[in-house]
């Protein structure tokens, strides 16, 4: 039985395995809801390495909204975990130690409302997904996270940022507005002043966030006890890439992520449009195409004859509707053609495909909306189109008006150019 990952055990590490900072040098500045992997590969990495290269004391509390078992494992091991790099040519592995504790939402409440209030915490993050934002009934993240900042508008304690991680447009401007309307929905004689605390005192700065991050299996637990000869309950692994841009809008001090190269920016919506329109967008034409041509995974697509051409081709096509500010489209598409070959990253094509109608609606439609109206050709998006009706078996127009887009269903040089389409996805062939 090999030893636990503990803050003993992982000082007889190689350097090169061990945290790039001594987790008890760091003390609690930023509170975190939301302890999964993406977190743990993401924000957590990013701000190790602020911490290490700034020499500040940055640490993570880290609050499981739901898991219990899941805080309780990481204290088990000292809040560290093992990150693993899926590279083409082997895996590299290493220990993460800006964690320095792990809660409960509901059973630690007390002490995530102490955290919240400290004045040493001035940045608070989220990766609590799309449902963590509902509003009727308000979630639990929401109502804690309300009740936390309440108090610490009434104690007078500095100004703080709280910035969602999560992967939505304006997510920034999203988790302001259901903050701001559970005080206002609250029963508090003091709610007119919280808010209004709250409105000097609370920012809100919006965030894209890049990194495949796959669920972590036993393969992963099997290769970091390997790698390390310890044992870690909650490895993460990850692509070598990674990306965080941030408005520059915070109300007070926050970890030096640039120095790790995170990019602060007046506004992230080009950088968002980008990461949806050519990211999100050549992904999922990957996968609807993919799957027509019988393969299962995207690096599959990738090794295909028309994988990077289609990568490639989406980008040119699409790159028109984006707005200025944001990163070259052709270094981007060059950067997309790396991420997606990588054998290491098995991307199921088939889990891809998954909420589809809810993707095209997000990905594709919108930039094939502008492009159709300037009069610019669209071959790209109408074959991915074809490749995800395919399927189906519904007609053009249909499967259009069933994704609120009535108005492309119209189009009727539109339709026609995807029905054409049609005959050769079946036979298997992609014709770009």
């Amino acid at each position: 039985m090999s030893e636990l990952l503990s803050r003993t055990t992982v000082s007889a590490l190689a350097p090169e395995l061990r945290p790039l900072v001594d987790p008890a040098e760091l003390r609690t500045r930023v509170v975190h809801f939301g302890l999964g992997a993406f977190h743990r590969a993401h924000q957590a990495v990013y701000t190790e390495r602020a911490a290490a290269l700034s020499g500040e004391p940055w640490g993570i509390t880290a609050v499981a909204p739901r898991s219990a078992q899941t805080a309780r494992a990481l204290r088990e091991q000292d809040c560290l975990y093992s990150l693993t790099e899926r590279l083409p040519d082997g895996n590299r592995c290493r220990v993460v130690g800006s964690v320095v504790d792990a809660l409960a939402m509901a059973p630690d409440a007390e002490k995530v409302d102490a955290r919240l209030t400290d004045p040493a915490v001035t940045v608070v993050t989220l990766t609590v997904t799309e449902k963590g934002y509902q509003r009727s009934p308000f979630s639990p993240v929401i109502e804690r996270l309300a009740t936390g900042l309440a108090a610490r508008m009434r104690a007078g304690a500095p100004p703080v940022s709280v910035v969602s991680c999560d992967n939505m447009a304006d997510n920034g401007a999203v988790l302001k507005a259901v903050l701001r309307d559970f005080v206002q929905d609250s029963d508090w004689p003091d709610r007119s002043t919280v808010l209004d605390r709250m409105a000097e005192a609370v920012a809100f700065p919006a965030t894209v966030v890049d990194r495949i991050v796959p669920a972590t299996s036993e393969a992963d637990r099997a290769g970091a006890l390997d790698a390390l000869g310890l044992e870690d309950a909650l490895p993460v692994s990850g692509e070598p890439y990674r990306q965080w841009v941030l408005e520059d809008s915070f109300a007070g001090p926050r970890p030096p992520w640039e120095r790790d190269g995170a990019l602060l920016v007046p506004d992230v919506t080009p950088y968002q449009l980008t990461k949806l329109r050519l990211l999100n967008g050549s992904h999922s034409a990957l996968a609807c195409l993919g799957m027509a041509a019988g393969l299962d995974t995207i690096a599959e697509t990738m090794a295909s004859d028309w994988g990077e051409r289609l990568v490639r081709a989406l980008c040119a096509e699409v790159s028109p509707t984006l707005p200025a500010g944001g990163p070259d489209p052709l270094s981007y598409a060059d950067d997309l053609v790396v991420r997606f070959r990588n054998p290491a990253m098995r991307h199921l094509l088939r889990q891809i495909c998954t909420d589809g109608p809810l993707k095209v609606r997000e990905r594709w439609l919108p930039a094939l909306r502008e492009l159709r109206r300037l009069g610019a050709a669209t071959p790209v998006l109408e074959l991915a189109l074809g490749a995800w009706a395919l399927p189906t078996q519904e007609p053009i127009p249909a499967l259009l008006r069933s994704v609120g887009a009535a108005d492309l269903a119209d189009d009727d040089s539109l339709t026609a150019a995807v029905t054409d389409r049609l005959p050769a996805l079946r036979a298997g062939r992609i014709e770009i």
